[in-house]
Order: structure tokens, then sequence, then C-alpha cells
């Protein structure tokens, strides 16, 4: 299982995130494109770390939504979806390759990934959008009880998916992330630790209601936005360290 990360969160003069700090224990760094925040100036420091640490970049786009953070919903049409995605994408493409880096994913953030996960039609534009990019692009998305549906949909449209699973919020027994909004849906500490060692050792996480949810992840959301997320994500790092060496060849 690899590690993910949302990254590149800063804007202009306003500092988000503790990357040059996490970047060492991750594998995969979701990198803002300016919708909701980063600019080209972050974009390109935040391509840099990932080179110097050899983690694969993918693209994070939003709606675009600067002071909700991308957060907030928003009516867009098909099109409009397949616009926004394909702007945002091909500039950290482009400054990717400025840096002799490749992009190898992509990742929607705040309420498009809400929305690509619970309203079809979204979905279909998203998958639309990384399908007729112009070269090929994995698209990550939550592993929940759809995702057989969501494999075969995007394997008509010769899209790869990467399932992720998150590391520090309860999961419904539908295999949604539990509202932030209702209490216990943000884990801490030992609860952490405990649903990681779950999914590497059992593929599963315990729902709000106590039920065992198999989940099959490829990789694992993790955050680095203040020094205990750091110490919590280098732990995070040698429990899958140590599921690997422990798997037999």
């Amino acid at each position: 299982m690899q590690l993910n990360c949302d990254l590149g969160e800063s804007y202009g003069s306003w500092t988000m995130g503790l990357d040059s700090q996490v970047m060492p224990y991750i594998d995969q760094a979701n990198i803002a494109c300016g919708f909701h925040a980063g600019d080209p100036d972050v974009m390109q420091r935040t391509l840099q770390l990932a080179k110097q640490h050899g983690v694969q970049i993918g693209a994070h786009p939003a709606y675009p939504d600067l002071n909700g953070f991308g957060r907030r919903s928003m009516q867009c049409s098909h099109n409009e979806i397949i616009n926004l995605i394909h702007y945002q994408v091909a500039a950290l493409d482009g400054m990717a390759q400025c840096q002799g880096l490749s992009l190898s994913y992509v990742k929607p953030h705040g309420a498009l990934y809400n929305d690509m996960m619970s309203k079809p039609a979204v979905w279909q534009a998203v998958l639309q959008a990384i399908a007729s990019y112009h070269k090929p692009l994995k698209l990550m998305l939550l592993a929940d009880n759809n995702s057989q549906n969501h494999q075969q949909q995007a394997a008509a449209l010769k899209v790869e998916l990467l399932f992720e699973a998150f590391a520090d919020r309860r999961y419904t027994d539908q295999g949604k992330l539990t509202p932030r909004s209702e209490k216990g849906a943000v884990l801490h500490g030992s609860e952490v630790l405990a649903q990681v060692s779950e999914l590497l050792n059992d593929g599963s996480v315990t729902t709000a209601t106590g039920q065992r949810l198999a989940l099959n992840a490829d990789t694992l959301c993790v955050h680095g936005d203040n020094p205990g997320a750091i110490e919590q994500v280098a732990q995070i790092r040698a429990l899958l360290n140590r599921a690997q060496t422990s798997t037999p060849a």
C-alpha cells in the first residue's frame, strides 16, 4: 500500500502544511493546481520537493473556490467539469515536464471529490475528463461498496483507478466517510494507528457501528499539516514498512 498526501496548498504569503517535512515519508503527492489553493511558485517548489525525494506526483484539481478552499459544491455542467479539470491538470503537467517529471494520476479535491463519489453525473464528467486527457492518467477515488461498479465503468473508457482509504476518518457501514459534522468522524492518535493496522493486516476497517468493512485499497491518505501529524505519518510509514518486510516473497 502506498501513502498519499495533499500538498502544495500554500498561496501567496499564506502558508499551509509542512510539505518539506512530510514529503520524505510518502509515496504520492497530490499537488494543488491553483483553483482551491496553490500558485505557480508553490507548485514549482512542491514539484521540486517531490523530485528530490522520488515521490510520484498527482494533480489535485478542485472547483474554482479559493475563498472556500474548494470545500463548497458548485453546480457545474458536464463540459465545465471536464474543462476545469483539464485546465488544472495541464498546468501542473506542463510545470512537471519543465522539471523532467511526469504526472501519473489525478485526485479531485474537496467538494469535487465528494460530488464525484455521491453524484453519478459528476462521476461521469470526472471520468470522461481523465479518459479524454492527451495521455493516460490514473484516477484516485474512495474505496467503498461501489468500487466494483466504478472499476467496470472506468475500464470501459480505459482508465486505471487507484482506490484510496483514509487513515484518520471513521467509516460508515456503506464505506463512506462519516461527515465531519458528526462526533467521532475524525480519528486521533492510537485510533489512527489501529485503523491502519487493521487495513494492512485484514484489509478492513471497523465502522462507526462496530461492523467490519472490507476495503480493497491501493493507497492510504495521510495529512501533514501540523507537527503532530508529521509524527503520526512517520509512525504509519513504519507500520507499512514492517508489513512489507513481513510479506512472503
